[in-house]
């Protein structure tokens, strides 16, 4: 689709992006995303204390969960290898989206009726196939959504996605502990495993996404193929070569050589763009019961609202992003996502205000809903299709990682300077991603970028 087609369907389509077959399929999609993740995780451990299993082994199983931080290692697999059957039956994507549901409802079962004081090593394995099968799944996700639809649908599209992803959280968090305290953690874990199939119905009703490869990622398969021809190396030795050339080694090479040294400046802005957001997130329940506010109050308040006006940002975020492009929300929620903790630091500042914290959680939680829908839509306009799989899951894990890891000394920043000053501190966090974003538009605008094989 060419630039003035797409602007004048952004202008045009408004709320009625969200009718659109595969955009609204994003949603499902989102849920059977969303869905494994505190299983392994939150809810995991709520079961395990419960039961009685002992602290030491609770954390050690904490671990599974890191399947999500290394998925970058066997996207290329997703890529570029063909499962029997499954891909020609139902097409790259399709195929290992299914494959992965399988996996984690067979995981999930198989924790469902197994009792964790009498087979805890069972159980973790079967953590372990729902945590590689969920990580799995949100890889080859990601990849059908930016090959699914044109750059201007992204925002929708990622909107719906966060949508069902936080309703499968809300699922698999308090709908679970209902469930285990009203009957048992096997109907708990069993109704889990069951709703798993949302995701695979959704699968198999959708339509596997049409992708052309560029001339220039033709070209540089090409130069593999010319350097292959003049190896020593023949039989499985060169066929290993040229698979590794092609899955580990060309992503980044075409990445590189699409932006040259601006890739740079792209991977900069990726990896300090959610800084702010993940300081905030780490510290904020301790920051609630530290000020003074009940539990009550952060879940209703926190929690439960939180998540309406996360959904209510993505959404519009969504429709912001369709109408006025990737730039000028990006740039907006570079400067907002900062400045949000600064209304922390006013009700550090006030006290536990009811009011205060309404204002606080309206402020944060519309920006980060707003901030997901751009960012995933920017970068989904990073991707070549060629590589889809590889390369978004490259940025996806740049994104949450640096702050990850610098998250963990918040901590001991908030005991030594206590909260007012800790949130503004964290707010100059955000100062990095302002000057990328602003430097990314001037060098490579976000909306004239073009994405290989799609737009």
């Amino acid at each position: 689709m060419s630039n003035s087609s797409a602007e004048q369907v952004e202008s045009h389509e408004g709320l009625r992006v969200y009718l659109k077959p595969r955009v609204l399929g994003m949603l499902f999609l989102g849920f059977s995303a969303g869905l494994p993740l505190l299983l392994v995780g939150g809810t995991f451990s709520a079961w395990l204390k419960d039961i009685g299993v002992e602290l030491a082994a609770i954390g050690f199983l904490s671990w599974v969960g890191m399947a999500h931080s290394i998925k970058v290692l066997w996207a290329p697999f997703i890529d570029r290898a063909a499962l029997p059957l499954l891909t020609r039956w139902f097409g790259r994507r399709r195929a290992w989206m299914l494959l992965a549901q399988c996996i984690i409802a067979a995981g999930l079962f198989g924790m469902a009726v197994t009792d964790p004081r009498e087979h805890l090593q069972f159980v973790a394995f079967c953590a372990v196939l729902v945590a590689f099968g969920s990580a799995t799944q949100d890889v080859a996700i990601d990849a059908y959504r930016v090959e699914a639809e044109a750059k201007h649908r992204q925002g929708a599209m990622a909107a719906t996605y966060v949508t069902g992803y936080r309703v499968a959280l809300l699922a698999a968090g308090a709908g679970a502990l209902h469930l285990a305290n009203m009957d048992s953690w096997t109907l708990a874990y069993g109704s889990m495993a069951l709703l798993m199939g949302v995701g695979m119905i959704t699968t198999l009703v959708i339509a596997e996404p049409e992708v052309q490869v560029t001339q220039g990622t033709y070209a540089l398969e090409q130069r593999v193929q010319a350097y292959l021809a003049s190896t020593v190396h023949q039989g499985w030795r060169r066929n290993l070569t040229a698979w590794f050339i092609g899955a580990m080694v060309c992503p980044f090479a075409e990445f590189f050589q699409r932006y040259g040294k601006v890739a740079l400046l792209i991977l900069a802005f990726i990896a300090t763009f959610r800084i702010s957001d993940i300081f905030m997130g780490v510290m904020a329940n301790p920051f609630y019961l530290d000020l003074g506010f009940s539990k009550a109050e952060i879940a209703n308040i926190a929690a439960a609202f939180g998540l309406g006006m996360t959904l209510l940002g993505a959404a519009l975020g969504g429709l912001l992003v369709a109408r006025y492009g990737i730039a000028p929300i990006m740039l907006l929620t570079a400067f907002m996502a900062p400045a949000t903790n600064l209304t922390f630091a006013w009700l550090a500042f006030i006290g536990p205000e009811t009011y205060g914290l309404v204002l606080a959680i309206i402020a944060d939680n519309i920006t980060g809903g707003l901030a997901i829908s751009v960012f995933i839509a920017y970068l989904s306009s990073l991707t070549n299709t060629a590589y889809t799989a590889t390369q978004y899951a490259l940025f996806s894990s740049l994104m949450t990682l640096p702050g990850q890891f610098a998250a963990g000394f918040t901590g001991l920043l908030a005991a030594n300077v206590g909260w007012v000053s800790f949130f503004v501190l964290t707010s100059f966090t955000g100062l990095p991603a302002i000057i990328l974003a602003a430097l990314l538009i001037k060098k490579a605008h976000p909306d004239k970028l073009r994405r290989p094989g799609i737009d």
